[in-house]
């Protein structure tokens, strides 16, 4: 008697947090993003009440109160999930759509750096400020890195500080007024971040090109 071939469930490999996130959160996203299709609410308000939520929590950590600003922009988060969650569940994903939350994306984390920055030369603190900077860039380059990574049709969707993760260390440290250490982490990691991914999309190329790395 032959036996039928046994099928093998396939495992899920998160590549970092925020893949962890998405993946894992859907039976808390999907539910509320119902509520907003039934109320006529589209993704791409969701994405700019995200950016414009964030942009008040930025005024506010420009004059020093990060526990105001940091509740703001720890409630943004959700908000940035729940647009894809809705254009998914919609049936409306495009790459218009993700060009639009990608871009405010940017937008809504250079607004909060910049409030924090504002913060420091109100204050004349030049160590504080050149922190800013340092996250600025890193975020910036993890986020250039991947995109043009994937414009020359390579993968760079590796590292330790995504956004995702980003989020995830400047959010509490504003909640305990401590955005300096969040902005250590982050100066840090996301650069390191960055380097990660010119190394990845190296190996990627020299894989691809047959020839032997420089």
């Amino acid at each position: 008697m032959s036996q039928s071939p046994r099928t093998t469930a396939v495992k899920h490999v998160y590549r970092n947090a925020a893949d962890w996130a998405r993946v894992n959160a859907k039976f808390i996203l999907d539910p509320i993003a119902r509520i907003f299709i039934r109320l006529g609410i589209r993704a791409n308000i969701l994405t700019f009440a995200g950016l414009l939520g964030n942009a008040v929590g930025a005024f506010f950590l420009a004059r020093g109160e990060f526990l105001g600003g940091g509740l703001l922009i720890l409630a943004m988060g959700p908000i940035d999930a729940l647009d894809g969650a809705t254009a998914r569940l919609r049936g409306e994903t495009s790459d218009w759509g993700a060009f639009v939350d990608s871009t405010t994306d940017r937008w809504s984390e250079g607004v909060i750096l910049l409030g924090l920055l504002a913060y420091y030369v109100d204050r004349a603190d030049s160590q504080g400020a050149l922190l800013v900077l340092l996250a600025l860039f890193g975020s910036m380059m993890v986020s250039y890195t991947k995109a043009r990574a994937e414009g020359l049709g390579f993968t760079a969707d590796v590292g330790l500080m995504t956004r995702f993760e980003r989020y995830l260390v400047l959010a509490p440290s504003l909640l305990l007024g401590w955005p300096a250490f969040g902005l250590w982490v982050i100066a840090s990691l996301a650069n390191i971040t960055a380097v990660q991914r010119f190394l990845h999309v190296r190996r990627q190329w020299y894989a691809r090109s047959s020839k032997p790395p420089l």
